[in-house]
């Protein structure tokens, strides 16, 4: 049944009438066509960020709008206007003569397959590309429930496929529901929040390879990098899965270059890493901007259940399944951990002496200290190596290159501090070594788990001096079993050869040529991102907190 209603609207002492038709007002409808000189002139409405309005007209015609609350979304700000209207999505891609009959995987106890879950064909073909054949343990935990429509509160450490996991249900749900009504650029689908930019980019990239062969976009949107560009490529396509880091993707909201009310579904990867950095306020502020916890799906991942977790998973996921995958497991089935005791002063020459075995393929370094990341990189260099570094002090262009380098193995070493290190996904990595042991035990299992991933058998091997023996206990304490410390052999502490003297320099150029060939490009409203700290000894976090 449809009821006439009539709007009074008054602008410059005039009144408009207009006769409407009681319907469910789209958010993204009423945004568009809201100007600064006039009053709703071909959908009528305001803006209530995500909930929906009911007009009415009172006795002496003036508007009356009835809001339903939603608990946790922010104030609307009437103020704000979109800078231009967002432009309708374009058309999907065409059929697919793909079938799952191409994609055998054999049934085997104890295993769950993918084929076990109704998942559509292209994301079939999307995974079977990505040579995925058996779901890890919380992929299979996880996908019954979240396919079903329900929220989880995942506990899982980097390296266990959570990825993979909640990629493969947000996929899934934006091709089983589509969009029909009218969509416009810069409304997220999905929303997936990472608390450093490599983890992001990473995320995106999984991401981007499982929709190859659907019609969905993605986007990444992390600070350190250029905003114009990113914005054209938000204003050029339409976005369905946006993965970003917390500042970024508030950066673009406040612009009114994002809008989040559309999200259905929304996930938030390595929780207990957001509460460390401090992002946890602007994450609030980005959840309050998606639709009621009720009207989404809300997946939340963390490799601790802190009291404070706990906390913010009841406040941002309506009745979730609990899925725990212990650190123990994924530490100890793949990797083969060594503790050599060692001095401070006999590091180097013990990690120079590792590094030069034949069986040492691909490297990853670890230091919980920018400075110390530094030193070792320069050194290592001197000695030779092809390494790389990963620190917030390094700009973000060079952080990708560094990075993209190592995966196709042109880097043998990558030293990187635990901020940066987070989020690296990279095949065939032979050996991770903690050149300093983390502050927190945690830490400890990402570290590791940068290598024995996919099947294969990987090596850890930690030093440990009198400065940081005292924190074997908690990582113990952590995995639950003994490590095994044992003195590294004489042969591995021989001295290090003298470096040889540097060949001599070349005629320098001018000052002024030197510093426009070195000069980075600078990120959009982020002039501060590739700034160098003037504090070498401070802490990843204070840098990635710009993300």
């Amino acid at each position: 049944m449809q009821f006439n209603y009539v709007l009074a609207a008054f602008h410059s002492g005039y009144s408009y009438i207009y006769s409407l038709q009681r319907f469910s007002i789209n958010s993204a409808t009423l945004r568009a066509n809201i100007g600064q000189d006039y009053f709703l002139k071909k959908n009528p409405g305001q803006q209530i960020m995500n909930n929906t309005v009911a007009i009415t007209l009172t006795e002496n015609n003036s508007v009356s709008e009835a809001v339903s609350p939603t608990a946790n979304n922010e104030p609307e700000n009437n103020s704000d206007k979109p800078k231009a209207p967002r432009r309708k999505r374009g058309s999907g891609r065409g059929g697919n003569s793909w079938d799952i009959s191409k994609f055998v995987v054999e049934p085997v106890e104890g295993k769950t397959r993918f084929h076990d879950f109704d998942l559509p064909a292209p994301l079939m073909q999307g995974i079977q590309s990505t040579g995925f054949e058996y779901c890890t343990p919380i992929q299979a935990a996880s996908l019954p429930h979240t396919l079903n429509g329900h929220d989880i509160v995942g506990k899982a450490q980097t390296g266990t496929g959570k990825t993979a996991a909640f990629l493969i249900n947000t996929i899934t749900d934006l091709i089983k529901h589509p969009i029909e009504d009218e969509r416009f650029m810069g409304e997220a689908r999905a929303l997936i929040m990472a608390p450093t930019r490599e983890l992001a980019i990473q995320i995106a990239d999984d991401a981007t390879q499982l929709v190859k062969y659907t019609d969905l976009k993605v986007h990444c949107l992390v600070g350190g990098m250029d905003y114009g560009k990113q914005l054209q490529r938000m204003q050029k396509h339409h976005c369905d899965i946006l993965v970003g880091t917390p500042g970024r993707l508030l950066d673009f909201a406040n612009n009114r270059d994002l809008y989040l009310d559309q999200v259905e579904v929304l996930v938030i990867d390595e929780a207990d890493r957001m509460l460390d950095m401090g992002f946890i306020p602007q994450v609030r502020r980005l959840v309050r901007l998606t639709p009621k916890r009720e009207e989404r799906q809300s997946l939340l991942f963390s490799a601790t259940f802190t009291p404070e977790i706990l906390r913010l998973s009841e406040t941002w996921t309506d009745n979730p399944v609990t899925v725990e995958i212990g650190a123990e497991r994924v530490a100890t089935d793949t990797v083969n951990q060594k503790i050599y005791i060692t001095t401070a002063s006999e590091k180097f020459a013990l990690l120079n002496n590792i590094l030069i075995n034949d069986d040492v393929d691909s490297v990853m370094v670890f230091a919980k200290r920018r400075d110390i990341c530094r030193t070792l990189h320069e050194k290592l260099k001197k000695k030779g190596f092809k390494a790389g570094l990963l620190s917030g002090d390094v700009p973000q262009n060079k952080r990708m290159r560094a990075l993209d380098s190592f995966k196709s193995g042109s880097l043998k070493v990558m030293v990187a501090t635990d901020v940066a290190g987070r989020g690296i996904h990279v095949d065939g990595i032979s050996h991770v070594i903690n050149y300093t042991l983390p502050e927190e035990p945690e830490d400890y299992v990402h570290r590791i788990g940068r290598t024995g991933r996919a099947g294969k058998t990987g090596t850890s091997i930690s030093f440990a001096c009198e400065d940081d023996a005292f924190l074997l206990e908690p990582i113990e304490k952590l995995l639950d079993m003994k490590l095994p410390c044992t003195m590294p052999e004489e042969h591995l502490l021989e001295e290090v050869p003298a470096l040889k003297p540097a060949p001599a320099a070349r005629k320098k150029a001018p000052a002024a040529s030197r510093a426009s060939a070195d000069k980075e490009p600078s990120a959009h409203k982020e002039p501060s991102a590739n700034k160098e700290p003037s504090a070498p000894s401070n802490t990843e976090h204070e840098q990635e907190a710009k993300s």
